[in-house]
């Protein structure tokens, strides 16, 4: 089983601390470095035998560095080697001073023309620290680069492509896209946040004698997602256990002609494992769910009082509010009973919508229950419409964070890239999502898969964490074709997997 550690996403700056501490503790850091440009010559043995014609674009830094120590060992391999520098070799400092120094060879400028026939490229022009947007002849370098990859030439980048931001994956005024990335030590959340995990390509990740004990004293609180981050929390049925141990669930459906995100969402929490599940709804709407639902069942309900009434029944232990239900102030009153009534709560769609530009009003509504929250990208700046600060930061990461803070809640952040983040600091970024699971509907199941994972008593986090990974499982299972109703059939082959390599632990 995979290890919580192969699940770290070190920042930048968290990557540039355990450095230090590394080289503090007695590693050189041209050892680190030559360590670096060895993995990046692995990379390129791997696939391109003696012969092939390698061209390493080097920048001014210890991205730079890493590229002189391969060029130099892939030279000393046989492999006819080019190398062009951004800016003088006078230029350089410390340990990227001294690897160029141990290079043989010609170094040749980096301008536009210095791309010509090369059969492969080692992208070491600027890594995982870059943090303001390329301009002059910086940016020239990584666009030439760049024009080259389109062409078709391989590219492997050295930490990150060059004009990729470590920290939110964001491109700097210009990217380029690899063939494959080589990092180290751990991944950083620009490999997999958007469109960084694009420009990345293949990604390995090398050893360089970094140890675990120095990425731990850093504290790393973010998180590619997959079950170390949450197998001890998740919910393994036992064989003495019967359906009330499992929790009861709620799902507030919308009217008559909207109940279907309700009945989604409902058969979501049941497959994920929800002892019982009830959707509530209006008299109209009864008819429809009745005829429609099976295993789940139906109840009327009238309100906000009807709802406060019903959940004085200790027994019903988690409510989902939102998909199909309404935006208007009955939603936000609904919302208001069920905080109320201290349940862990999921709120999605229309009850985040209830609340726009109010998300004040709804963090005071949570102060003193378990939530998570599950917008897509207009639900979320609807909802944190009032907090510039949230809603204009370019990271998808730190924008989730900071919302979680704000609203005292786990706050599920859908996308290509969804991000999950807690108040406490920690986050995940979900990287199994294949294209088709981009359907309608399948939000809804994925609110039910967290609310099935609530109502069995998993913790706020790790319920949203472990559903968004479910969810992506599930899809890649069922492959292209997928409609949202499949999501839910998909699931037991994945908890099938997940038991066993729980009773095998």
């Amino acid at each position: 089983m995979e290890p919580l550690s192969a699940l770290e996403l070190l920042t930048p700056a968290e990557m540039a601390e355990a450095d230090r501490r590394t080289i503090a503790a007695g590693t050189p850091g041209i050892a680190l470095m030559e360590r670096a440009g060895r993995a990046v010559v692995d990379a390129v043995a791997a696939r391109h035998a003696l012969g092939t014609r390698v061209f390493v674009a080097c920048g001014p830094g210890n991205n730079g560095g890493d590229g002189f120590v391969a060029a130099r060992i892939l030279a000393e391999r046989g492999y006819p080697v080019r190398l062009a520098l951004l800016g003088s070799r006078e230029a350089l400092t410390g340990d990227a001073a001294e690897a160029a120094r141990l290079f043989r060879g010609e170094i040749e400028p980096m301008n536009a023309d210095a791309v010509r026939d090369p059969d492969v490229i080692v992208d070491a022009l600027f890594g995982a620290g870059l943090s303001r947007p390329l301009t002059g002849l910086a940016r020239q370098a990584v666009e030439t680069v760049g024009r080259a990859a389109d062409r078709g030439v391989p590219v492997i980048a050295v930490d990150l492509p060059s004009g990729i931001d470590g920290a939110s994956g964001r491109v700097m005024g210009a990217a380029v896209r690899a063939s494959e990335t080589v990092t180290f030590c751990r991944r950083k959340p620009g490999h997999l946040l958007l469109p960084g995990r694009l420009h990345a390509g293949k990604l390995r990740v090398a050893d360089i004698s970094i140890t675990d004990d120095a990425v731990a004293s850093v504290g790393p609180k973010t998180f590619a997602d997959g079950p170390a981050l949450w197998r001890s929390q998740f919910p393994i049925p036992r064989a003495e256990g019967h359906k009330y141990d499992r929790g009861h669930a709620l799902v507030a459906s919308g009217p008559m002609q909207a109940t279907g995100a309700a009945r989604l969402a409902a058969r979501a929490a049941l497959r994920a494992g929800a002892g019982l599940v009830t959707v509530v709804a209006e008299k109209a709407a009864i008819p429809v769910l009745a005829a429609s639902l099976t295993a789940v069942m139906v109840r009327e309900v009238r309100g906000a009082a009807g709802l406060a009434k019903l959940l004085a029944d200790k027994r019903l232990n988690a409510m989902l509010l939102g998909p199909g239900q309404g935006v208007n102030a009955a939603t936000r009153v609904m919302v208001a009973a069920a905080a109320r009534a201290r349940r862990s709560l999921v709120l999605d769609a229309d009850a985040l919508t209830s609340f726009e530009g109010k998300a004040g009003e709804l963090a005071k509504l949570l102060k003193a229950t378990p939530a998570v929250a599950t917008p897509h990208e207009g639900e979320f700046k609807r909802l944190f419409r009032k907090e510039k600060q949230i809603i204009e930061n370019q990271s998808k990461l730190e924008k989730t964070k900071l919302s979680s803070r704000v609203l005292g809640a786990v706050v599920l952040l859908k996308g290509a890239d969804t991000v999950i983040a807690a108040p406490d600091g920690r986050a995940a970024i979900v990287d199994n999502a294949p294209a088709w699971l981009a359907t309608a509907g399948a939000g809804d199941v994925l609110s039910g898969f967290v609310l099935g994972l609530l109502a069995q008593g998993m913790p706020a986090f790790e319920a949203a964490s472990a559903a968004a990974w479910l969810h992506g499982e599930c899809a890649r299972a069922f492959g292209p074709g997928l409609i949202s109703e499949d999501l839910a059939e998909a699931l037991p082959g994945i908890y099938r997997r997940l038991f066993e390599d729980r009773a095998r632990a």
